[in-house]
């Protein structure tokens, strides 16, 4: 038996016993799969079970009536109690607020646990739910599954009138008369006769990931609609929230110095101009366009032209003109805002190639390998140090850091940081498909809103999704442990993210892990930040953390007690005993601001790892 639900196939006792002896692994409360199984295939053969187990009194509905089971997107819809949605590696339950008076029939579901009797939405209903306004359980209702529901119709009440009265009798009964007003054009309009005139703001854009097509998003002039290819891979990209951006699309979009120096007035203009984005997407209006395109693929490893921090290979990107005058247009704005300032969208960052030859080129037609973060102005000419120690802090942590390096800039510059991408193929021979999604876009929330999670409730979004969340909680638990060791306040969502690694022609990911630490940064040596708070809580809290402030958020997000206090003591102490000694290279380190911010991180790194290691734990 490969899946497991408590007081159905197993007791509670004994599915934390196994899950503690590493056999099962623990989606949500409740539900258990083997540790050696396929899990993806186990949890949407399962999909009607689980949910029926986790939402007892809802019944299927939208195009998963029809279905009996998730759509090919992995999406299962219900209706219930209120609007809520779970994730469970690539199933999505979807849940919205049942009508007060529904019309449901009963069905008959098989797996390999047996046969369960469910209800599910009428023939009536589930055509009205393909009316309803800003529904994603009726954007899932596709055009031809409409039409189908509407011949049944008319089949079973004689006419499209019949078929209509009938609609309209339900959707009085539930207040339901836009719907019913929709459905009866429907059925009774006379289809093809007009030619519906054409909104020449419209866009129908393809989106690829890694040259291969995922599916169209349209714009109408009114809101947007995400259409997925019916060959379309994982379940990569999703459209939760009718008439708006996917999330995965959104946290691809230019956001804060990028988005004001390319004067974008809104995401329709941004994806207009654009064509290439981070992991592997790119969003073109055709396949020829698309063609032309170059691939992002590793050319030379960064290491390859390092010694000691620095950048052996030779520069060829901008030089001080075409970099300060936009940074101190953006700082102009940053310090325009209300709130406390973030370096989250100030760092100017750059698209960079580095070819076989140790040409450090800018990626415009060429694979976009490396990313160029130039020093700033106005006391943030030592970002790109800071960030280098910051990431050399990391790897002594413990954690796994992209390749990165110091270089020195043209016309008496500071020097910038260039760091390897970990999310694109390693060489030719690599054909994985992988992709980068942020915690935004994870918890489902807009870019402006990556201030505003939790810890807590990260894990609650990651474990459904890792292919390991044992592991994956402990290492959230130790980033985020070391972000406050290292007084990192900008570690927000969009600073945070999960690899997914696909192969060619697979419908779902073989990885799902924690990814590589990136954008850390000690923020309180800046000018303005010397008592800069954590970006995201835990515990309740953002400054001034302890040790029991740590354990208590272990206990929260069900990571033992010993691991978590085994992690405390391996990163604080691997910290204590490379703080004293960490140095940037000699030539990025000899002016008094790289001296002194040196000093900085390293008092601060050294304080608190030391406070934390004297601390009593229970």
């Amino acid at each position: 038996m490969s899946l497991h639900l408590v007081g159905e196939t197993i007791d509670p006792k004994r599915a934390h016993l196994r899950a503690q002896a590493g056999e099962l692994i623990q989606l949500v409360r409740g539900v258990y799969v083997d540790q050696h199984g396929d899990i993806e295939a186990t949890v949407l053969g399962h999909a009607v079970r689980i949910a029926r187990y986790l939402y007892p009194t809802a019944y299927l509905s939208s195009a998963s009536s029809v279905l009996l089971g998730p759509t090919p997107d992995g999406r299962l819809f219900i209706s219930g109690r209120r609007n809520q949605r779970t994730r469970l590696r690539t199933l999505e339950i979807v849940q919205n607020e049942a009508p007060p008076h529904p019309s449901t029939a009963p069905a008959i579901v098989g797996d390999d646990l047996g046969e369960l009797r469910v209800d599910v939405s009428s023939v009536r209903q589930r055509f009205l739910e393909a009316f309803r306004l800003r529904s994603e359980h009726a954007s899932a209702i596709t055009e031809p599954l409409r039409a189908e529901m509407a011949a049944r119709l008319v089949e079973e009440y004689g006419s499209p009138q019949a078929a209509a009265d009938a609609v309209w009798a339900l959707a009085r009964e539930n207040g339901w008369y836009r719907e019913g007003e929709g459905a009866e054009r429907y059925l009774t309009a006379r289809r093809g006769v007009d030619k519906a005139p054409v909104n020449r703001a419209a866009l129908d854009l393809l989106v690829a990931w890694h040259g291969e097509p995922l599916g169209r998003l349209v714009h109408d002039g009114f809101e947007w609609r995400w259409k997925p290819g019916r060959k379309s891979g994982p379940p990569l990209i999703r459209q939760t929230a009718p008439g708006k951006l996917p999330a995965f699309i959104e946290s691809l979009l230019p956001e804060g110095w990028l988005a004001q120096v390319l004067h974008m007035r809104d995401e329709r203009e941004a994806l207009r101009r654009g064509r290439r984005y981070m992991s592997n997407i790119a969003v073109v209006e055709s396949r020829a366009e698309l063609d032309t395109l170059p691939t992002d693929i590793l050319q030379a490893e960064l290491s390859g032209f390092l010694e000691d921090g620095r950048f052996t290979g030779r520069y060829a990107g901008p030089g001080r003109g075409e970099i300060e005058e936009t940074f101190e247009q953006n700082l102009a704005r940053l310090f325009e805002r209300a709130e406390t300032p973030r370096l989250s969208g100030v760092q100017i960052k750059a698209p960079m190639c580095l070819t076989p030859e140790g040409m450090l080129v800018p990626a415009v037609d060429q694979p976009f390998t490396h990313i160029l973060k130039p020093a700033g102005t106005a006391g943030f000419e030592t970002l790109p140090a800071v960030e280098w120690l910051c990431l050399q802090l990391g790897h002594a942590a413990g954690f796994e850091v992209p390749s990165a390096a110091l270089i020195d800039m043209p016309d008496g510059m500071p020097p910038a940081l260039v760091v390897e991408r970990f999310d694109i193929r390693r060489g030719p021979q690599d054909t994985r498909m992988l992709a980068l999604e942020d915690f935004c876009s994870i918890l489902d929330l807009p870019t402006s809103a990556k201030y505003d999670g939790t810890i807590e409730r990260m894990a609650r979004g990651l474990r459904p999704l890792s292919t390991d969340p044992a592991a994956d909680t402990e290492i959230l638990f130790r980033r985020a442990l070391f972000a406050w060791l290292i007084a990192d306040g900008d570690m927000h969502l969009k600073n945070l993210a999960l690899l997914k690694v696909a192969a060619p022609g697979s419908r779902r990911f073989e990885a799902v892990r924690f990814a590589p630490l990136y954008d850390a940064v000690t923020t309180r040596v800046f000018p303005g930040l010397a008592g800069d708070r954590m970006a995201l809580k835990l515990n309740g809290k953002d400054d001034r953390l302890t040790a029991q402030d740590f354990l208590a958020l272990a206990r929260t997000i069900d990571l033992p007690t010993a691991r978590a206090q085994t992690a405390i003591g391996e990163v604080t102490s691997r910290l204590e005993d490379v703080a004293p000694t960490l140095v940037l290279p000699a030539f990025a380190g000899g002016t008094d601001a790289a001296r002194l911010a040196e000093q900085k991180v390293n008092a601060i790194v050294l304080e608190r790892a030391r406070s934390f290691a004297s601390a009593p734990r229970r």
